[in-house]
């Protein structure tokens, strides 16, 4: 009986080993199955990346790299720089007085009358010779319509002159005459001379 019973206990003993060695197997293979798994999971979803919140300057680089009114790669033609031109100077004549032959001077028919008036370049052209005279209003009483205007610096004073005949007519005559720049341009305050004719 004791043959027997201890070939039971060692065939039981064997069969304990073998099962449980069998389940050994078995909780290794579920493991590996496991870890397998977990390993193919991790590479599908690759390597997590850190999440770091948006700064200022981040925001205004995307900002510019994603604004649609951005100038694209094509470069622009842009027009040349030209130079800004001078200012142009200013013409200008100040009466000032009458140096000869005041207003309504009484003359005789045919008199030759020097005329003459004090002004001022108060401009700040220079006065070349392109400026003139012109007549504006009233007879020329012997003078040409265009008389050359004295040159004068800008801000100095000049002397104009012109020689008028008196007409025959006896009456009251008065002429106006006004400054010119080079383009015709009429300029400054007007000069007159004012006389009467009488037969004295």
């Amino acid at each position: 009986m004791r043959k027997k019973s201890s070939k039971l206990q060692k065939i039981e003993c064997s069969r304990y080993t073998r099962q449980k060695t069998t389940n050994n197997l078995n909780n290794r293979i579920w493991i590996v199955l496991i870890l397998s798994f977990f390993l193919v999971a991790c590479q599908e979803q690759g390597t997590p990346t850190l999440y770091i919140p948006p700064t200022r300057d981040t925001i205004s680089a995307s900002s510019v790299q994603n604004d649609p009114t951005e100038a694209s790669s094509t470069p622009i033609q842009t027009q040349p720089v030209r130079p800004t031109p001078s200012p142009i100077c200013s013409a200008g004549l100040a009466f000032l007085e009458d140096i000869t032959i005041p207003d309504g001077t009484v003359v005789s028919p045919g008199e030759v009358l020097d005329k003459r008036w004090l002004v001022e370049n108060n401009g700040s052209c220079n006065w070349n010779a392109g400026f003139g005279l012109q007549l504006i209003a009233g007879p020329e009483m012997g003078a040409h319509s265009e008389q050359a205007l004295f040159p004068a610096r800008s801000g100095s004073q000049a002397e104009i002159a012109i020689v008028f005949t008196a007409p025959v007519e006896p009456g009251s005559y008065r002429s106006a005459w006004q400054a010119q720049d080079a383009q015709g341009v009429l300029f400054g305050d007007p000069i007159f001379i004012e006389i009467v004719v009488t037969n004295q």
